[in-house]
């Protein structure tokens, strides 16, 4: 806990390299239309005259945002709750054939939103100006309205403190068919991380922890740390499962640490440990993994360029970052708005600024121009 508290006074929100070049050719940008700053009574005005907007989402929470929304200010909401890959072909399609769909979005996978949708000019950033020396600038552009984390969570039954420290005991026979893991195909963010975890910075932290956990220097059959560790836990016989909630509650089953030499233990959503009350299972997150206790990736809320009801939209996005707009996830564990005013869940959650420091970020740039090569390592072992 002492560490823990430390990192509370030395951390800070690290950007996100979502500018940084690379060798795959993005798609031409188109110029973003020119935002018009109203202030808070204008922008309500020619929001109420549109009457409507159309948002698509990568969450089902945002069907209570937004109730909230129309309840506040009588304007209606049209809500689509989507899979990550299926938000961004359908705004592409839409794009490319002139046809308005979404005034703006709130979407996941950065890789994918910043090559496919961003750099086209399909979507476009929208700062609320009421905001904008409240949200930290490193999360401005592309606007992250929240941020999630996945973190390693064990089943902690019987147990006085966790009996994982290391990402490299994953990868030991001694810890053979024991973590468990969404399948990186079904869901873009568990792809980021993977590739994310194969940069420079990473995957020197990766070689480090190899050498703390057996003592000698790693060597290496693929390009780097990162590669390896990915080979090595899908050859120990990672669990590879088609959701989070499904593995949480596998997890987390109590009566289980009584017949096994190790508790399982999992990379999931740290919002799924509110199931520990709500479910009466076992769960607790692994604070001090060396040399990463997971990885976070963002909900960014963004524009469409062919909006009919910009104001509306530009309105919707104001309202996310209040604490009204937040709390159909501040209600739970697991998600941080990037408006630091708003409250979490103290009782059973950590600030981010104390989860930062302990987990792999995401960045677009990156992810957009190297996960093609992890997929095709992937391929190897999943299929």
């Amino acid at each position: 806990m002492k560490k823990l508290l430390a990192l509370v006074l030395i951390a800070a929100l690290l950007p996100l390299g979502l500018f940084a070049t690379g060798a795959k050719e993005a798609p031409v940008a188109e110029p973003a239309p020119v935002v018009q700053e109203l202030s808070h009574d204008e922008l309500v005005a020619r929001a109420k005259e549109e009457g409507k907007v159309v948002v698509y989402a990568t969450t089902s929470r945002i069907a209570k945002a937004a109730d909230g929304f129309t309840k506040l200010y009588g304007i209606q909401v049209e809500s689509s709750n989507l899979k990550d890959f299926e938000l961004i072909e359908k705004v592409a399609k839409e794009a490319q054939a002139g046809v308005s769909g979404a005034d703006f979005v709130l979407a996941q996978d950065a890789g994918r939103l910043v090559g496919e949708l961003i750099e086209p000019g399909y979507l476009y950033n929208y700062v609320p100006p009421t905001f904008k020396d409240v949200i930290p600038k490193n999360m401005q552009n592309p606007l992250q309205a929240f941020a999630i984390n996945k973190v390693f969570i064990y089943n902690d039954e019987g147990l006085t403190e966790s009996p994982y420290y290391n990402i490299w005991q994953f990868a030991d026979p001694k810890y053979k068919s024991l973590l468990q893991f969404k399948n990186p195909f079904q869901e873009g963010v568990n792809a980021n991380f993977l590739t994310m975890i194969t940069n420079e910075y990473w995957s020197k932290k990766i070689a480090d922890a190899y050498k703390s956990y057996y003592g000698k220097d790693i060597t290496l059959t693929t390009a780097n740390a990162g590669f390896e560790w990915i080979k090595a836990i899908y050859e120990n016989d990672l669990i590879v499962g088609t959701s989070d909630t499904t593995i949480a509650e596998n997890i987390g089953i109590k009566g289980q640490n009584a017949k096994r030499e190790n508790p399982p233990v999992g990379l999931f959503v740290f919002s799924k440990a509110r199931y520990a009350t709500s479910k009466n299972l076992a769960l607790k997150p692994v604070m001090e993994m060396e040399p990463f206790s997971g990885f976070y990736y963002s909900l960014y809320a963004l524009m469409a360029k062919s909006a009919k009801n910009p104001h509306a939209a530009k309105l919707f996005i104001e309202y996310l970052f209040t604490e009204e707009g937040f709390s159909p996830w501040g209600s739970d564990c697991g998600t941080y708005s990037a408006n630091p005013n708003n409250p979490i869940q103290e009782d059973i959650d950590f600030p981010f600024e104390v989860w930062m420091p302990l987990l792999v970020e995401e960045e677009g740039a990156y992810c957009f121009d190297n996960r093609a090569e992890v997929e095709e390592f992937l391929n190897q072992y999943i299929y």
